[in-house]
């Protein structure tokens, strides 16, 4: 059945029961788990809020960018989300659940369904935010792009329903 679930998450609080969700359908699947992570700035917390490629940075007086300021918040940003990514596999290998992540950088639609192809994942585990109308239209949906782009099955969570799920912890594991 699913023997290679990949888990799309993100750095909100919806991702706990997304993975323990993740962690249910493995176990009832005897499968493996990838657990990926965008950085990018579709995240909540991102501090991303110019191209990644600050060749690019259009400059205008007043528009000064505190560059080392930027670069700690960067690094914060991406140590967080690893850490984060780790207990998460902590937890399933602690309940013999084979995981692996991968952190990456990009589009997160773009880069899941990257992810998903190069893995040979089975199924795509993401949730929603639930926005419609016009904030989907304006901000997108990550969800919606890859249900149409996945080079497998994508089962989307809803927030709403997800949330009734606690995360699991791991013996040991810090979070």
């Amino acid at each position: 059945m699913y023997q290679k679930i990949l888990v799309a998450l993100d750095n909100s609080p919806a991702s706990d029961a997304l993975f323990a969700e993740a962690l249910e359908l493995a176990q009832a699947t005897e499968g493996a788990l990838l657990l990926v992570h965008s950085l990018s700035n579709q995240d909540d917390n991102s501090p991303l809020p110019i191209s990644p490629k600050l060749d690019s940075i259009y400059w205008a007086p007043g528009t000064e960018l505190d560059l080392e300021a930027w670069r700690q918040a960067w690094v914060r940003y991406e140590t967080e989300s690893i850490d984060r990514l780790r207990h998460y596999a902590a937890i399933a290998n602690t309940a013999g659940i084979p995981a692996e992540f991968r952190q990456l950088i990009g589009n997160p639609a773009a880069v899941i369904c990257k992810a998903a192809q190069e893995w040979d994942a089975d199924l795509i585990l993401i949730g929603t935010r639930g926005r419609k109308g016009i904030a989907e239209l304006v901000l997108g949906s990550v969800s919606n792009e890859v249900m149409h782009k996945a080079p497998c099955s994508v089962l989307v969570l809803k927030a709403t329903a997800s949330e009734a799920h606690t995360l699991p912890e791991a013996a040991g594991v810090a979070g």
